[in-house]
């Protein structure tokens, strides 16, 4: 075990996916430039040729069709989209075509692509940049839809999307990249459909996805050093979702709270609930919450975003009232916390520079 960025972990992964099975091939707006995704593709097209590492024209639907007939014809494509927002011009071939084929043909047929796509805020990214649009690939069936939050697993569920049979939809955060933890050397594959309890805990139980596992994670260490016991759970995959790791931690909490990088209407959020709301609701003590973004576009003045996304506080908040702490004892507590941050909402930490 060493400790590397969830970018060089997601480099790793395609590195000894192309190497182990020639069959694999990326292509992807900026796959080979400079700044190589993040750094997740740099140094590829040097060691595999342009014939494996490609850039594309901007034709989206053009170029997942041109993927799936690869996938067809016995390649691994990973098509890469810069932003999850891109991706939506070529929502007919996934839709249509890859999350389908399979089953149209007897299950004789696999469609094995990944598509990796980003999401997330900060620099001004704006209604058309900035979408988390997991509800919505998850919502079709014949599509798998991960978001590894910690470097292991954009390691090792990245290298189970390529060895999947058919098609994966890989989420990023932009705001993990640069997030470092331990990762094992060589190959390895995360289960994809497998949450993870992140933080074991008895007072209630939290569930989130992506990067809201590390504003979760913040509240925790606050919310601990005032006795309370929070149980966390990392989504992982949103499709399939493991929902009995969620049953059996709200059978012990009686308490539920879930943290979306998404929308609040039709979001996984409110999946997440409904589903323990059908099969575990004598086990809940209070009413569940969700926590998601507004049902509104998302706005590009960062004063406004400081409003927009929620963040550890709204967390923090939430939680303590459904363990009914007394409100006069949360507003101070959150007044407190506003009035020591430093770090501008918009961007992470002080090394953010930019979306790309």
């Amino acid at each position: 075990m060493r400790k590397i960025t969830y970018a060089q972990a997601i480099h790793e992964a395609i590195d000894i996916s192309m190497e182990r099975d020639p069959s694999v091939f990326i292509i992807g707006e900026g796959v080979p430039d400079p700044k190589g995704i993040f750094g997740t593709t740099l140094g590829l097209q040097q060691k595999y040729g342009r014939n494996r590492v490609m850039d594309m024209p901007l034709s989206e639907n053009g170029i997942t069709g041109v993927c799936i007939g690869a996938a067809l014809s016995g390649m691994r494509p990973i098509l890469v989209h810069q932003r999850i927002d891109f991706s939506l011009l070529s929502l007919d071939q996934i839709v249509n075509v890859a999350a389908k084929w399979y089953f149209m043909f007897g299950k004789a047929q696999p469609v094995p692509i990944v598509i990796r796509t980003i999401i997330g805020r900060g620099w001004g990214q704006g209604a058309q940049h900035s979408q988390s649009l997991q509800a919505l690939y998850a919502h079709f069936p014949g599509l798998k839809v991960v978001m590894p939050a910690t470097a292991n697993d954009a390691k090792g569920l990245m290298i189970a999307a390529i060895a999947d049979n058919n098609p994966v939809i890989i989420i990023e955060h932009r705001w993990l990249h640069n997030i470092v933890g331990d990762v094992p050397k060589g190959y390895f594959e995360e289960k994809i459909g497998k949450s993870k309890i992140i933080s074991a805990g008895y007072d209630l139980t939290l569930v989130a996805t992506s990067y809201m596992t590390f504003e979760s994670l913040k509240a925790i260490k606050i919310l601990r050093s005032g006795g309370f016991s929070i149980e966390l759970i990392d989504a992982r995959t949103i499709k399939p979702f493991d929902i009995n790791t969620v049953l059996n931690s709200v059978s012990k909490t009686g308490k539920l709270v879930v943290a979306d990088t998404g929308v609040k209407t039709l979001g996984f959020a409110g999946e997440v609930i409904a589903q323990v709301c059908e099969l575990a609701y004598s086990s809940l003590e209070v009413t569940p919450r969700r926590i998601t973004l507004p049902d509104l576009p998302t706005p590009t003045s960062w004063k406004l975003a400081e409003k927009f996304y929620p963040t550890y506080i709204d967390i923090i908040e939430t939680c303590m009232r459904m363990l009914k702490v007394e409100g006069v004892k949360i507003q101070k507590l959150i007044s407190k916390i506003r009035s020591s941050q430093k770090i501008p909402s918009d961007v992470p930490d002080t090394s953010f520079t930019g979306p790309f």
